[in-house]
């Protein structure tokens, strides 16, 4: 496995475009099931999938961690330490995903006051994050387990586990959530079970491909005992990932609170917005991901030319990709905003919000494609350093005060200063070789492991 002929990036960034699009087309399902029971409910669920996003950032950890350390492995021929690291995804799992269930279970009401709910909100989200909590559980071994077939570059396998997952919530959730027959359905909380239950199926797939395509059989104590030697490389590589997100996060919940300070309505159109940009992404996102993956085999082989290559290839694809597709939601934004709601202010504010995401995607084209790279090069520090004034002072703080004035606009006009800021450093840095320190450093290490060996 660790001498697979190297793919084109195109031929990775492909099944990572139908697995993001098959989870876009699930949350959007949801929204608009959502969004055709009330205003209310479209906001409740954009409101809580803010807060499950926010908590993903302990999955992804674990997730950044292993998929660089599992993919520096296998590129430098070290299959022993792959398969280590692999068996220990599934311990840090449990005790990850436990962490969240907590959260989720027994701090609710203060992530809804910390978010300034609305009233009407409050009492539909505390049951509906109640039914999700089991979920997490289930979400953060699939996360985990996907990293490592991706490392592997079984793209495709990894495709094949996320249309049966998807496919099952959409269609489980069309009938929990809207009811069949002379039955009602669970409205909002119909999604919820329907999570859980397509979550099973997504780790029975994912334990037969491991045991099937890379010869991986867990054992009982690889779903609770930690080694911490093993998870100690991982951590070091996802902890300032996850730290990343974290503070992007907890600074966008900021903007989603100053939000929802501007009413039921406001925060209805943040949703549908949101909803459309996910897909507008979708691209560089698949783009950003397959360039961590190639570039840390690459970084694992000594292959630091074709790295750097594989990311210029990348940033330009993106580009291309993401201002084409940005430029197509905000002429289209009146048909596409009609599929959720039919009230002509939402519709016309979300057309605004959308011009100016042409500029917003443009900048985060950097971000997604970029960032990822750094991290699979072994330079995890700069980008959280580099981003915390931009998240404190612009994404947080900028977006509270400038909705004051400007309401949702405001709001928006802080994202394209936010992301448009951070790719801009995030470039600069790749463009003055900052990263390739740290990635010989790595490969002397390695030199130096192999030679202590011997």
């Amino acid at each position: 496995m660790a001498d697979n002929t190297r793919p084109s990036l195109n031929a990775v960034a492909a099944p990572l475009f139908g697995e993001l699009l098959l989870g876009m087309v699930v949350a959007t399902g949801g929204l608009y099931l959502a969004s055709h029971t009330s205003d209310l409910a479209a906001g409740t669920f954009g409101l809580t999938q803010q807060v499950l996003e926010a908590l993903f950032v302990v999955f992804r950890v674990l997730a950044i961690g292993l998929g660089i350390v599992v993919t520096q492995s296998l590129g430098s021929g070290r299959l022993d330490a792959a398969k280590k690291t692999a068996f220990n995804a599934l311990s840090a799992s449990t005790w990850a995903g436990a962490l969240v269930v907590a959260l989720l279970l027994f701090g609710r009401p203060l992530i809804l006051e910390g978010l300034n709910a609305p009233a009407a909100v409050v009492p539909l989200a505390m049951g509906y994050m109640l039914v999700l909590a089991p979920a997490m559980l289930l979400e953060v071994y699939n996360t985990s387990m996907a990293a490592v077939l991706r490392a592997h570059l079984f793209a495709r396998e990894s495709l094949y586990i996320m249309v049966a997952m998807h496919s099952s919530h959409l269609l489980l959730a069309v009938v929990f959530m809207g009811g069949i027959g002379g039955w009602d359905g669970w409205g909002l909380n119909g999604y919820a079970v329907a999570y859980l239950l397509s979550r099973g199926l997504g780790l029975w797939m994912h334990l037969w491909f491991w045991r099937n395509r890379m010869d991986l059989h867990p054992e009982k104590r690889h779903w609770w005992a930690l080694s911490l030697p093993t998870l100690g490389p991982v951590l070091r590589i996802g902890i300032p990932g996850a730290a990343l997100e974290l503070g992007y996060r907890v600074a966008f919940l900021v903007s989603v609170s100053a939000t929802a300070r501007l009413g039921v309505a406001a925060l209805a159109t943040h949703s549908y917005t949101l909803q459309t940009l996910k897909y507008v992404m979708l691209i560089s996102l698949a783009i950003g991901w397959a360039c961590e993956i190639m570039v840390g085999r690459l970084v694992g082989a000594g292959k630091l030319k074709q790295a750097d290559a594989m990311v210029r290839k990348g940033v330009r694809n993106g580009m291309l990709a993401s201002g084409s597709l940005a430029l197509i939601a905000a002429i289209s934004a009146p048909w596409i905003m009609r599929a959720f709601t039919t009230d002509t202010d939402i519709v016309s504010a979300a057309q605004t919000l959308l011009w100016l995401s042409v500029f917003l995607e443009l900048g985060r084209v950097f971000n997604l494609v970029v960032i990822g790279t750094l991290r699979a090069a072994g330079d995890t520090l700069y980008p959280v350093l580099a981003s915390i004034a931009s998240f404190v002072l612009i994404l947080g703080l900028g977006s509270y005060l400038m909705s004051r004035p400007w309401g949702l606009v405001g709001v928006w006009l802080a994202y394209v200063i936010d992301e448009c800021l951070r790719g801009a450093l995030m470039w600069w840095r790749w463009q003055r070789r900052g990263w390739l320190k740290h990635a010989s450093a790595y490969l002397q290490s390695q030199r130096h492991e192999r030679f202590g060996a011997q």
